[in-house]
């Protein structure tokens, strides 16, 4: 559960033991005493005779069991209230996920500047810079409008992204769930008829699967394929959603309606629908070339399986003769675990687009994030809270965002791992992001001060926070900077079909992105998302092999965008494989992955 990491608790954890939740640990170690052995023993003893006897002694023992029973369960909330009000102790309330009655009704611009904003001198733009647009209900949804308070975002939107983000909004009110056009487009769907596709209304549905990180980057990638082919996006109502965040669109909803007609649960890269199947039985299209756009009849609907185990039919969904024929199909029910962006961006039909949508190339999850996202209001409280309570006063905010890779058969194995601890340290201190300690504490002691850096980690293990602290606490810094180090919760392993664990994960997700500067662990999507929200090219540790710390231990990102882990590489024009990595300036291979693509802001190869 949630704790700041200077709270020292159980030794177990530094020595390299299994640490237990913190909770249970206080309670162990701080429940009321026994009583004394000789009494409880000697009550032990004579209890048999009486209970043979059958006199009252027998009714007085009962009488004492319940009476102690009974303090026992009165004292438990004492404790518990105890372990609350100590001063380390975990704020339990932090993802309690509850925000109190009255409010709704707080206005938390009063204390803005003081508690909220990264600086009080930074006048927040509450639209984004015109992302977002004023008529939301704003105590439905507080993070729609509050989220900007966070961040002094180092990109503005383009015009043109604003103005196709009205027209979207506009079509998925007309077209949305509960409209006279959706009830003809399911009723047609249903009917599982080859149709005529109708000007207005075609629509991508969007199946939610995967982590957290992961469903972040593949509705944004979605929801940029939608914009690019004029479809209305709908999600998969079944996976949380709606739990984690309010409807993005005014007037509408993007999820789709529990009577959707199609058991698209049921879809596999095997499915007869499969447009990969499609293609390989020859199901569309006529000739060898397929020169699909011409001739022939429109299935109503098609599948696209684009998971990271997808095939070389799947891929050429990356082509744009391909997409000249799924133009013309009135749905497309889309599976992907993946941030499928950089190889729209290779497509020649989407180019010119893109370009007026990103100018700069690479703030398309930036951009599209924070118009997508807004968490609801227990998780918004629940991220507000903490960053009050323990980020806000700190000079400087370092986000640490800790992913292990090690795994023990089929189980994850989170350390502690001295290796991992040693890399954060050498990246964190090698580019100057946490103070340097001093090798002469008493000199140092002298120069301290009252700046502040706060460390925020998140991990599945408390271990490496704990051990940050610790060294910390030992050494005073160079320039006698106090460092505090916290972590909002450790689970032990990813939940990713836990719904309380998911909103602990999202509130984790929005906290990082308030650093100032970050820190991530390659090939994490957690990370990306992080990086994304807050508009932060952060520094990617690589991956460890061997248990040795890679050197250099992380490295500066090229820009804020996440990576691409399994692009495709065939070449639509040439038909043949080629490197995607080499062929445009502003798609390179990423940092942490050799073989994936990311988006960068460049121009010359």
């Amino acid at each position: 559960m949630g704790r700041p990491s200077n709270s020292r608790g159980s030794g177990g954890a530094a020595a390299g033991d299994e640490e237990r939740l913190p909770l249970r640990a206080g309670l162990e170690t701080e429940r009321a005493p026994s009583p004394s052995p000789s009494a409880h023993h000697g009550g032990a003893a004579e209890q048999p005779k009486e209970a043979r006897r059958g006199g009252t002694g027998n009714k007085l023992w009962r009488a004492s069991v319940r009476a102690g029973l009974v303090l026992c369960l009165l004292s438990v909330p004492a404790v518990l209230l105890l372990l609350r009000w100590q001063a380390d102790s975990s704020p339990q309330w932090v993802f309690d996920f509850e925000a109190p009655e009255g409010d709704d009704d707080q206005d938390l611009q009063d204390d803005m500047s003081d508690d909220l904003s990264p600086s009080p001198h930074i006048e927040y733009d509450r639209l984004l810079g015109g992302l977002l647009i004023e008529g939301f209900e704003e105590k439905s949804c507080r993070s729609r409008y509050q989220f900007a308070r966070y961040h002094n975002s180092p990109s503005i939107p383009s015009p043109y992204l604003i103005e196709r983000l009205r027209k979207q909004e506009a079509l998925q009110k007309k077209c949305g769930p509960g409209t006279k056009a959706y009830k003809e487009a399911s009723k047609q769907l249903r009917s599982r008829q080859s149709i005529n596709v109708t000007e207005d209304c075609n629509y991508l549905l969007l199946i939610i699967h995967a982590g957290l990180g992961n469903r972040m980057l593949e509705i944004t990638s979605a929801f940029l394929y939608a914009l690019l082919t004029n479809r209305i996006l709908l999600v998969d109502r079944y996976k949380e959603i709606a739990n984690l965040f309010c409807e993005p669109f005014p007037g509408t909803s993007w999820l789709v309606p529990s009577d959707f007609p199609l058991n698209y649960g049921e879809f596999t890269q095997n499915s007869p629908e499969s447009y990969g199947n499609m293609l390989q039985n020859k199901v569309v299209g006529g000739s060898t070339d397929r020169s699909l756009a011409g001739g022939g009849t429109t299935p109503p609907y098609v599948y696209l399986h684009l998971d990271g185990n997808y095939d070389f039919h799947d891929k050429l969904f990356f082509c744009e003769e391909d997409q000249q024929f799924l133009q013309s199909v009135p749905w497309l029910i889309m599976r992907t675990d993946m941030y499928f962006v950089p190889s729209l961006f290779l497509i020649p039909a989407f180019q010119d687009e893109l370009g007026r949508l990103f100018p700069e190339k690479d703030t398309v999850f930036h951009h599209l994030a924070r118009y997508l996202f807004h968490p609801t209001n227990n998780i918004w409280y629940t991220v507000t809270k903490y960053y009050r309570s323990y980020l806000a006063k700190a000079e400087k905010r370092v986000a640490i965002q800790i992913r292990i890779y090690e795994t023990k058969g089929i189980l994850q194995r989170n350390g502690p791992f001295p290796h991992i601890l040693n890399q954060i340290l050498s990246c964190a201190q090698n580019e100057k992001l946490l103070p340097e300690i001093s090798m002469t504490d008493g000199a140092a002691a002298e120069t301290q001060n009252n700046r502040t850096v706060a460390v925020l980690t998140t991990s599945l293990s408390s271990w490496y926070s704990d051990q940050i602290q610790k060294k910390y606490d030992e050494h005073t810094t160079v320039d006698g900077i106090i460092v505090k180090v916290y972590q909002p919760s450790h689970e032990e392993y990813q939940r990713s079909k836990n719904k309380k664990h998911n909103m602990k994960a999202l509130a984790e997700i929005y906290l990082l992105s308030m650093g100032d500067v970050l820190i991530t662990s390659g090939f994490s999507t957690f990370g990306y998302a992080a990086q994304g929200l807050a508009g932060l090219r952060p520094w990617i540790m690589y991956r460890s092999e061997n248990h040795m710390v890679p050197d250099p231990p992380c490295v500066r990102a090229m820009s804020i965008e996440p990576c691409f882990h399994q692009a495709p590489y065939y070449d639509c024009k040439a038909k043949r494989d080629t490197d995607l990595g080499k062929v445009a300036p502003y798609v390179r291979h990423c940092e942490d992955v050799s073989w994936g693509l990311k988006i960068v802001n460049q121009t010359q190869l």
